[in-house]
């Protein structure tokens, strides 16, 4: 809205010319989520605690988070909430792209919102089935997905890191593709979601990084010269992931430990899946394994250790799935863990980084 208000001033008025700028307007996006989150933090975990929204904590986990039951959850809808006002700020709104990066974002918060509401309501206190889980995620996927390739601009072409020339084109294979890196970290980001700050802390290091590749796609010149798909127009996104990066500094004010409050699964199936989603459009899909290294280790080792009990007859490779549980049963403080996990995750976005160069 300040795009649309201030940049049509800028023929009169030189020094708003300033606002036509990305790069501008996406360090404004991410003061603006940075702020409406911190200043709107205590209301909503006052408003989560009235109407009774508390962390429930399973028995499985142990004794050591039982102190957590009743912490606010869902505060996802505080981080949602600033990362699309934030946009719809700052951002050209007449972009597409921006809009199916909203479209997803708010659909697979929605699917989040209705497995929390049904586990923090519900009589046993779970949420939607997974099968209903996974349509959601599909539906809001496919859809975006579906509408991303009917844009002109853009290829179902695959960016593979580390060679120069070779991108293999997909066609319809790309669809299933897309859904498949989605929902993969739309899930690995909920699994990841187990200790304070642990999930949001690594989101804020892969929308930062995904922030750049999202740029330079956009930049035909910066493309060019780094020899990485271009994608007319997908610049703006820059944009929102500035907003997600303030949002999640500020909503890490209150989820650092010992946690205020918890994002619940409104807010990492959201991160995720936009996160899959930005990784689409940029065309820099298979970059999210390094990128996101850390919501694929978790991920990973939930399916080493599920396949390894079924086969092995009720053997354990882990004392307990995902990753960061295994340590904090051996006796790693959760802190430490916490902020190793962040260091792991900075070091993989440098590394998916570099890539650029490396071809």
């Amino acid at each position: 809205m300040i795009y649309h208000f201030l940049v049509p001033l800028s023929a009169q008025i030189g020094a708003l010319n300033v606002f036509r700028y990305i790069t501008f307007r996406s360090i404004y996006a991410l003061l603006t989520a940075l702020v409406i989150t911190i200043v709107l933090g205590p209301m909503m975990m006052r408003w989560l605690q009235k109407v009774k929204c508390g962390q429930y904590i399973q028995d499985e986990v142990g004794e050591m988070h039982k102190c957590k039951a009743g912490t606010p959850t869902m505060g996802g809808l505080l981080l949602g909430f600033g990362v699309l006002v934030s946009t719809l700020l700052w951002a050209d709104l007449t972009n597409i792209y921006v809009w199916l990066t909203m479209l997803v974002f708010a659909g697979f918060g929605l699917v989040g919102f209705v497995d929390d509401y049904t586990k923090i309501k519900g009589k046993q206190n779970k949420g939607i089935s997974p099968k209903a889980k996974l349509f959601g995620q599909l539906l809001v996927a496919g859809t975006a997905v579906g509408l991303l390739i009917m844009q002109p601009a853009y290829s179902t072409e695959l960016a593979v890191p580390f060679f120069k020339n070779f991108t293999p084109d997909l066609g319809w294979l790309y669809l299933p593709f897309a859904l498949l890196v989605m929902i993969g970290a739309s899930n690995g980001v909920n699994l990841t979601d187990g200790l304070d700050g642990l999930a949001i802390g690594p989101s804020i290091t892969s929308a930062t990084c995904y922030a750049f590749f999202i740029y330079i796609a956009g930049h035909i010149g910066m493309a060019n010269y780094l020899n990485v798909p271009h994608v007319p127009g997908v610049g703006e996104v820059t944009v929102f992931c500035g907003a997600l990066v303030g949002a999640g500094l500020g909503f890490l004010w209150y989820n650092a430990f010992p946690a205020q409050i918890f994002m619940g699964d409104v807010g990492s199936l959201s991160i995720g899946g936009v996160l899959g989603f930005v990784a689409v459009l940029c065309k820099q899909e298979l970059l999210l394994i390094i990128v996101g290294g850390v919501f694929v280790f978790e991920t990973i080792s939930v399916i080493m250790q599920v396949s390894y009990f079924k086969v092995s007859g009720g053997k354990r490779i882990f004392r307990m799935a995902p990753l960061h549980h295994h340590f904090e049963h051996k006796g790693v403080p959760e802190s430490k863990i916490v902020i190793r996990f962040w260091i792991i995750s900075i070091l993989m976005a440098l590394m998916a980084l570099s890539t650029l160069k490396i071809r």
